[in-house]
């Protein structure tokens, strides 16, 4: 917090002193007062319900095909030398190459952004999985076989649940992708999300519209980032003796 208090105060300084032309860096209070504007103007909500839904649509299904993909390339062999591989080489793709394609086969709409986060993200999450169950220690699995665990049960009350916290450190890693897709899905596939107001700020020259929205985009951000995946991640670390209770 203070770091931040610092940065807005410089901001603010610099901009109170002249020191760059307003127009190209509104300070603070101009871009408050843009932010405030959307708000009272309901295109700020309206377009933040917009880019969560598609967001949550959009991870939900690359949580529900990452995972098992992962997975099955962890037991298949050949899967993980073939399609791991290449899952390897699309995550180096950025999201925007993704983006002309979604537009070809879907046109300008929502369906060409969820094409988008999925193409960014389901690999993520299927790389992150496979890598999180290949470092679950063959002790654990042997011991699991030991005691007659095997196929299903193997998998979902010994292997997964050893896996867990590094699984879940790729769902976090994934929310990243999947939120950065977004937000190129929604600049150049326009909808009614954040990525509209962005586009909106960019056509009428209104740098402070569009640092408000970029200041939005963060703060959302963050707030899943600290409400969510990081109390799952110290629960889950706590729990499996990863971490200081």
């Amino acid at each position: 917090m203070l770091s931040l208090g610092v940065t807005v105060l410089i901001w603010e300084t610099g901009s109170r002193l002249a020191l760059w032309p307003p127009a190209m860096l509104p300070g603070p209070g101009a871009v408050g007062q843009a932010l405030v504007d959307m708000i009272g103007s309901q295109a700020l909500p309206a377009a933040l319900a917009q880019s969560l839904t598609l967001m949550l649509v959009g991870y939900g299904l690359a949580v529900v095909i990452g995972v098992p993909l992962g997975v099955v390339i962890h037991h298949v062999p050949a899967l993980r030398r073939t399609v791991g591989a290449g899952l390897l080489g699309l995550q180096t793709l950025p999201s925007v190459c993704w983006v002309p394609l979604a537009l070809l086969w879907f046109g300008a709409n929502m369906r060409a952004v969820l094409f988008v986060i999925l193409s960014n993200t389901v690999f993520a999450i299927a790389t992150a999985t496979a890598g999180a169950l290949s470092q679950v220690p063959p002790l654990l699995i042997q011991a699991g076989q030991t005691l007659g665990a095997r196929g299903w049960t193997l998998n979902t009350r010994v292997l997964l649940p050893a896996a867990l916290p590094e699984i879940v450190a790729g769902l976090r890693m994934g929310w990243t992708f999947a939120w950065r897709a977004l937000m190129a899905g929604e600049l150049l596939a326009p909808t009614a999300g954040l990525g509209r107001l962005l586009q909106q700020g960019r056509d009428g020259g209104n740098i402070a519209e569009i640092l408000a929205t970029m200041l939005t985009i963060v703060a959302l951000g963050l707030l899943v980032e600290m409400a969510v995946f990081a109390r799952i991640d110290r629960r889950l670390r706590r729990k499996w003796g990863l971490a200081p209770v």
